[in-house]
């Protein structure tokens, strides 16, 4: 009887299945030199697409301007027709604008988005009568129709985000009946040239200053919560926030004949005036360190400020005649117009603070003073209204008491 001999294995005896192999390191080599290869070629081509842009740029920088400069012009708000309308007040304009930057600010979006959302909001109470009730609907559509225009797409706030916000005020079906009714009302006019860009230009022109480049932008939303800016064209308030950002941080003016130096100092002097005391909300939000805590800087500045108008009033007085050219002393350059500050909803909501569409007449006006409507009939069509239980008219004292309940946390 004769066993078959079993055949021997090609490699030999091995207990494991996985085989050692030498070439393993060549491999691996030759594998990290191809990635190496790669990310080279994609920062030259970087390098070259940045190049080409930068030549592109230049060349039709001129052109760029001139379409900016039109833009502005035509879509600019009207301070005369929100100074007609029944319901909505200047004074309410800080709250709602104090909102809108808390909801910016929670969905990271971009400067310029802020500065868009403001302007449709004016634009759209220059054409149409808002109500109270509203107010925050419209500044909510706004903010939503600019991050939609200019923003990331991941970033773009939902319609149950912003109602959430809004502390279900409003229903789904309100946001985008608003939203359709802001582009209609603004013919489908959206783009609009921001302050931030504008600044950006202003920027590029000289060496780059992340500081320069934070303030500037934090005076420029302040003057944001100011009527005296709403009239302002976007290229004349960058130049003039960047001319007082590095006055305030100490650095070099750039030469007035070029774009960027040609500021208008009376509008430097008007923002300088509105530092003293900006939005709770708006200094919070630049007190952090990655926008370089220009907030605080400022605060610092103002404070040095006072010290020097306070030692210039103890110095012995002047004669008479040296008096009557002599400007006002530098305490009174910050005595300008303050911005209004909550008093009723001093704290804030996790993700945002409840801005009251409807304000009942004189609360928040200063010194309680009750507004009497002198205006007549309103000469625009107003906001629709739709069908909704929230609108129904119901007794004014079981209406305000509903309406103002502590904001939940969402």
């Amino acid at each position: 009887m004769s066993y078959q001999q079993e055949p021997q294995p090609r490699y030999g005896n091995c207990d494991s299945y996985f085989v050692e192999s030498h070439d393993d390191g060549i491999y691996a080599h030759r594998a990290e030199a191809r990635e190496r290869a790669r990310a080279i070629a994609r920062m030259q081509q970087r390098v070259l697409a940045e190049e080409l842009s930068k030549q592109t740029s230049e060349e039709y920088q001129e052109d760029i301007m001139d379409h900016m400069e039109y833009m502005e012009s035509q879509t600019m708000p009207d301070v005369n027709s929100i100074d007609i309308q029944t319901e909505i007040q200047w004074f309410m304009r800080p709250y709602l604008l104090d909102f809108l930057v808390e909801a910016h600010a929670a969905f990271q979006l971009l400067p310029e988005t802020l500065f868009l959302a403001v302007n449709l909001l004016d634009r759209y109470c220059s054409r149409r009568v808002v109500y109270k009730r509203h107010y925050q609907l419209v500044g909510c559509a706004a903010l939503l129709i600019a991050a939609k225009f200019g923003d990331r797409k991941d970033r773009v706030p939902t319609v149950r985000e912003l109602k959430s916000m809004c502390c279900s005020l409003y229903d789904d079906e309100m946001f985008t009946q608003m939203e359709w009714h802001v582009l209609q009302t603004l013919n489908w006019m959206v783009g609009h040239p921001t302050v931030d860009a504008f600044l950006q230009l202003a920027i590029h022109e000289t060496e780059y200053d992340p500081e320069v480049e934070h303030m500037s932008l934090y005076i420029a939303e302040i003057a944001l919560f100011h009527k005296e800016f709403v009239s302002t064209r976007p290229s004349v308030l960058a130049r003039s926030a960047l001319a007082l950002s590095r006055c305030i941080l100490s650095r070099t003016q750039v030469n007035t004949s070029e774009w960027a130096g040609a500021y208008d100092p009376q509008t430097v002097m008007s923002l300088s005036n509105h530092l003293y005391q900006p939005s709770q909300v708006l200094s919070r939000k630049y007190s952090s360190i990655h926008l370089s805590s220009v907030s605080t800087t400022i605060e610092e500045f103002l404070q040095r400020q006072a010290q020097v108008a306070k030692r210039a009033a103890a110095a012995p007085p002047a004669p008479p005649a040296a008096l009557l050219g002599e400007p006002k002393p530098a305490s009174d350059v910050y005595g300008g117009p303050q911005t209004p500050q909550k008093t009723q909803y001093g704290s804030v909501v996790q993700h945002g603070c409840l801005t009251p569409p409807i304000t009942p007449d004189g609360e928040f006006a200063p010194n309680n003073v009750i507004k009497v409507q002198t205006v007549s009939a309103p000469v625009y069509p107003t906001t629709p209204t739709p069908d909704h239980p929230a609108n129904v008219q119901q007794p004014q004292a079981q209406y305000y008491q509903d309406l103002y309940v502590q904001p939940q946390h969402v």
